[in-house]
């Protein structure tokens, strides 16, 4: 019998091997020291170990409880440039040609027929209503429409030769949000939140906030097989963000109890169906629910900003007030900890940059309510010292055809559009990539959104290839067996 087996027989049997192999009850050894005269030096030398196995018990106790919570920090795979994101999602497509990604030929051969057929038609040419100027000490060009995210565009990233695979609005949502545009899949916000957990555990770890409808709904924000504890909170009510949350009646040391009983009832219940995660997550929503009560109200409650924070992200004016308090509340939240921020611009409807007719109106409209809200965040973040670790994205699921659809409308348009990205390890005051004269098709290096999913998980220290989970027989990532982090926008 080896060492090792007579260990663990000794283990079941209540007794321990002594020394030159003979086997003692678990109080002979004490006996026997006690028996002997130790000095203190001697004592000292024999039990000093159990000091060093003190601290160890106390730190595997931590990894343990880390371990037992889903949402606890975890340690990227490598150094990560970013620790949150905030994701500004722009449902509808908002048009490159017409935001910044200036084409010249377009205004020269407006109302021309287009080069390219769109769908088996041949359309006209429609030039930007918007004028290009060039900002900043990097000289980039944005339009009209955004004069005030123009100040910041030294800090931004441009990427102009994005390609999606989806030219529908459904499919291009949850292909950009989750990385598939069919099948249920995990969102960006859930994968990021399940292989870092989040830095405070009284908030949830992702958080979506969207005041209108969601085409699709909870699946561009939700957790798919994923552990559902990994889903994003949504919040649509600006003004009661957190419903059902306080409970004035009940005492927080009677909570405490109720909610100790039912996790025991709970974890009975759960024994009998080790493989369904529902329940897990139901539980643990309502112990986050509780340790919420002391923590989110003051996260969400914008009255103790300045009158001059509150006019910096527009609070003070109405066009821009909702879009305002979407941006304060993601400033707050990652100030506080919270690991990914979604906000979905859907005042006025659940796709508002679709414009298929009255291009300028909408786009005008769509500018004004976020232009500002934007650029109050970036420069917010930036002065707080929180936009060198926080990733900031812009952008829709897809981008508008360069041609006229009727009168003053573009169709959806997937071969070329622009996204900008800023902060959290990126290079600021370029562009990447380059779409054709036209603004037809990415022809320098293009960039899948299967590519910015990998680099944004790079930029957060997490390798795509690395981070997946096993279910229905096989391992799953975001960027399923796609996706090349675009090394070139890394600074």
């Amino acid at each position: 019998m080896s060492i090792d087996q007579k260990h663990n027989l000794a283990s079941r049997r209540g007794s321990a091997p002594g020394q030159n192999g003979t086997w003692m009850s678990p109080g002979a050894d004490a006996l026997r020291l006690a028996s002997s005269r130790l000095t203190r030096r001697e004592m000292l030398s024999r039990t000093g170990a159990c000091f060093g196995a003190l601290a160890l018990s106390a730190l595997l106790a931590d990894d343990t409880s880390a371990a037992e919570y889903p949402l606890a920090a975890r340690r990227p795979h490598f150094a990560a440039r970013a620790k949150r994101v905030i994701f500004l999602f722009m449902p509808g497509g908002p048009s490159q040609v017409d935001t910044y990604d200036p084409k010249p030929r377009l205004t020269q051969d407006d109302g021309q027929p287009s080069p390219k057929l769109y769908l088996g038609q041949q359309r006209k040419l429609l030039a930007s209503p918007w004028k290009f100027q060039k900002h900043g000490e990097s000289g980039l060009e944005v339009s009209e429409l955004f004069p005030r995210t123009a100040t910041c565009i030294d800090d931004l990233c441009v990427i102009r030769s994005m390609v999606t695979d989806d030219p529908n609005h459904p499919g291009g949502c949850l292909l950009m949000n989750t990385g598939e545009r069919v099948f249920s899949r995990p969102s960006l916000g859930a994968w990021v939140t399940y292989g870092l957990g989040t830095e405070n555990q009284n908030l949830p770890g992702f958080v979506a906030i969207g005041p209108g409808p969601i085409i699709e709904g909870a699946r561009q924000y939700g957790a798919s097989f994923l552990p559902a504890t990994y889903q994003g909170t949504f919040v649509s009510n600006l003004a009661q963000p957190l419903r059902n949350l306080s409970s004035l009646q009940v005492p927080r040391e009677r909570q405490r109890r109720e909610l100790d009983a039912l996790a025991r009832l709970n974890g009975l219940h759960r024994e009998q169906r080790a493989d369904d995660d529902r329940l897990s997550a139901r539980i643990e929503a309502f112990e986050l629910a509780y340790r919420m009560q002391t923590e989110a109200p003051e996260a969400f409650d914008l009255a103790g900003e300045t009158p001059a924070t509150a006019k910096r992200y527009g609070l003070d004016q109405p066009k821009t007030e909702m879009f305002g308090r979407q941006c304060l509340l993601a400033r707050r939240l990652v100030e506080r900890g919270v690991r990914f921020v979604q906000l979905y611009h859907t005042t006025g409807g659940f796709q508002p940059w679709d414009q298929h007719s009255g291009l300028k109106a909408g786009h005008e409209t769509n500018a004004l309510a976020t232009d500002q809200p934007i650029a109050g965040l970036l420069q917010d973040l930036k002065s707080r010292g929180l936009l060198d670790e926080t990733l900031v994205i812009w952008g829709g699921e897809f981008g508008r055809t360069p041609t006229a659809e009727g009168k003053d409308g573009r169709d959806h348009h997937p071969f070329g559009f622009s996204m900008w990205l800023a902060g959290g390890g990126v290079r600021g005051g370029m562009t990447h990539g380059a779409t054709d004269e036209f603004g037809w098709d990415a022809i320098e290096h293009p960039v899948h959104v299967h590519d910015l999913h990998a680099t944004i998980l790079h930029l957060l220290g997490l390798d795509h290839e690395r981070l997946t989970y096993h279910f229905a027989g096989r391992d799953f990532r975001i960027t399923d067996v796609h996706g090349h982090v675009v090394r070139e926008v890394l600074a």
